[in-house]
């Protein structure tokens, strides 16, 4: 028999419906103590701005940034992993008070092998969203692998979960919402 519950958030303030979650979604949220996470098409809708001067900018959602904050006060800490490398993304992790930011990573399983004698965590204790295919070798080994929909679909056969919610588009508070429920840490 399957065991359900609903994923707590109020629908009519997003753009996506409450999700149920299985008891092996449950259990593996449960576990989650880092949320790792992709920057261009998971924490940004993956456009990149570029103006005439070559500067570039990036988009970011109130709401994700809001989950990143609700995260944190539950206890759950957060980080970036990004293959390219963006000032916007600095900012945007001060802003958010998230000290693990690794930019510019070509090989992402080297770096998830530091973050992991960083922190001292277990695989188990690590989700990871990512939505292409340099985020492969992570997604296969964190205790949790998410994706979004608009991601490349050949990681969907490789994850956990994949949200109701687009990257850059409230996907990461639909994930924050996910764990913080979970572990039963409604700290808002």
């Amino acid at each position: 028999m399957l065991s359900i519950s609903t994923i707590w958030s109020n629908p009519g303030l997003y753009d996506f419906p409450v999700k149920a979650i299985s008891a092996g979604l449950r259990k593996k949220a449960q576990e989650i103590k880092l949320l790792l996470l992709d920057v261009d098409g998971v924490l940004t809708d993956g456009g990149i701005y570029i103006d005439d001067r070559g500067v570039e900018s990036k988009r970011f959602d109130v709401r994700d940034g809001q989950g990143i904050t609700l995260l944190r006060r539950a206890g759950v800490e957060v980080g970036f992993v990004s293959g390219r490398s963006s000032g916007a993304v600095r900012q945007r992790a001060r802003e958010l008070g998230v000290k693990l930011v690794y930019q510019g990573v070509g090989e992402k399983a080297e770096t998830y092998e530091r973050i992991k004698r960083r922190t001292g965590l277990k695989n188990e204790n690590i989700a990871y969203v990512g939505d292409d295919i340099m985020d492969i070798p992570i997604l296969r080994a964190v205790g949790l692998a998410i994706t979004v929909p608009n991601g490349w679909p050949g990681v969907r056969p490789l994850v956990d979960y994949v949200t109701e919610a687009k990257g850059g588009r409230g996907a990461v508070r639909e994930i924050s919402e996910l764990i913080i429920s979970t572990q039963d840490r409604r700290r808002i």
